[in-house]
């Protein structure tokens, strides 16, 4: 384990970024012979978007391994760099929504930021879990219910777990809700898509 605090810090941060940046929705949907995902539906490299093409198993493995990032992020810099997991699950959601690999135009960070907070606060992953089920439900709508339960996590962090977990929650809520501002402006102008709408 690294003990040096600014050692840790800096390899976390470029590990849970390097970590994160995986495009898992476009190397499946490649690896499928659907071409670039990016061409199709919102141009997003997400879940949602994949399941647009109408492979309902390529979605849900993009959802899988995107959470998969954040849980890995957070265990591995755990192990390896000690306390600085928390950095290092921020760092996988930037990395995902920014991946340098694609002129830092990424996916939205829902999944990846639900396995970091799996992984660093269980409790309250599995509460923002139940959160964005019944908004689906309700909603039909998935960025709706992403950004529902992406706005819960604060408070159920300041709840379920700690101040630090908190402004974890916090952080990853802002970045995600940047990434969705196209999403919010359909959202209030009662355009977007429904799940599963192509």
């Amino acid at each position: 384990m690294i003990t040096d605090p600014s050692i840790g810090f800096a390899v976390a941060l470029v590990g849970g970024y390097l970590i994160g940046s995986i495009p898992f929705g476009l190397l499946l949907t490649r690896a499928a012979g659907l071409g670039d995902i990016r061409a199709i539906g919102s141009g997003n490299i997400g879940a949602t978007n994949v399941l647009r093409t109408g492979r309902k198993g390529l979605a849900i493995a993009t959802l899988l391994l995107d959470a998969l990032k954040g849980v890995a992020a957070v265990l591995l810099m755990r192990w390896l760099a000690g306390d600085q997991d928390l950095v290092a699950g921020t760092a996988a959601v930037l990395g995902h929504t920014m991946p340098v690999w694609l002129g830092f135009k990424g996916g939205k960070g829902g999944a990846t930021a639900l396995g970091v907070c799996l992984s660093a606060m269980w409790p309250v992953g599995l509460a923002c879990m139940a959160v964005w089920l019944v908004a689906a439900k309700v909603t039909r709508i998935s960025s709706a219910a992403t950004l529902i339960g992406v706005g819960s996590a604060p408070l159920l962090a300041l709840i379920l777990s700690d101040a630090e977990h908190a402004l974890l929650a916090l952080l990853v809520g802002l970045l995600i809700f940047w990434k969705h501002e196209g999403n919010i402006r359909r959202l209030l102008a009662g355009t977007e898509p429904k799940i599963g709408q192509k």
